[in-house]
């Protein structure tokens, strides 16, 4: 009996290498994760996560994957220690790798398991300082089992069927287009600031408010006075 006969493989939860580059490549890896987590918050089924090991044969814990990020439908939105393929009953539906020229080479050899063993329906391949691709990002869709590059819809411009959405390459961020609603999703950094534009906004109004009815209280006091006996 070979030791990947055994029920009882242990499925490490890390494999000892850095989370990202720079923080640059964390940067985007942890805003990615987090606006598709917030877009995705009303459909349940929807599972986003990334660096997360992703194990792919049952019993044999050497063949695994650790995805920058990834959008998984159907197989419900919980907290996950590793992902096993069996277990969930399918794999990615959209994977997005943050490379540079020190991951190049690996990034390339996923996407030959991307699409030969996992049948990744789309994976995005994003190098925020240009490092190897010209136009700063590389898109591939799943066509007959064989993966075909996308065109840019326009230049630095692609669209992924699978999450409905727009990526669009800007400099040293992807940021993602809903054109659903005509907005970009919003990162982390800018929902604080949008939380606390409104909040100051709200206080300037109540200043306001309150301004006015100060101003108001003498001629209140007044009329009241007038009109006593």
């Amino acid at each position: 009996m070979s030791e990947y006969d055994s029920e009882e493989v242990f499925y490490p939860e890390t494999d000892g290498k850095p989370m990202a580059e720079t923080d640059t490549h964390r940067n985007n890896m942890i805003d990615l994760i987090l606006m598709l987590r917030s877009h995705f918050r009303h459909q349940p089924e929807v599972y986003v996560t990334g660096n997360i090991l992703l194990y792919y044969v049952k019993g044999d814990n050497t063949k695994s994957v650790s995805p920058d990020m990834m959008v998984v439908r159907g197989v419900g939105n919980r907290e996950r220690d590793t992902y096993k393929t069996w277990e969930e009953g399918k794999g990615p539906d959209v994977v997005i790798e943050v490379t540079s020229c020190w991951t190049q080479f690996e990034d390339i050899e996923k996407k030959d398991l991307y699409e030969q063993v996992l049948r990744v329906p789309e994976y995005f391949l994003y190098d925020p300082f240009q490092h190897y691709l010209e136009e700063g990002m590389h898109g591939y869709r799943l066509v007959e089992g064989r993966y075909q590059e996308m065109k840019p819809i326009v230049p630095r411009r692609w669209w992924s069927e699978e999450l409905k959405l727009e990526l669009v390459f800007a400099g040293t961020r992807l940021r993602l287009y809903d054109p659903a609603i005509g907005e970009y999703l919003l990162t982390p950094e800018e929902i604080a600031v949008r939380i606390e534009e409104e909040v100051r906004a709200r206080r300037e109004a109540e200043m306001i408010v309150e301004i006015a009815r100060l101003r108001a209280e003498p001629e209140r006091l007044k009329k009241e006075k007038n009109l006593e006996p």
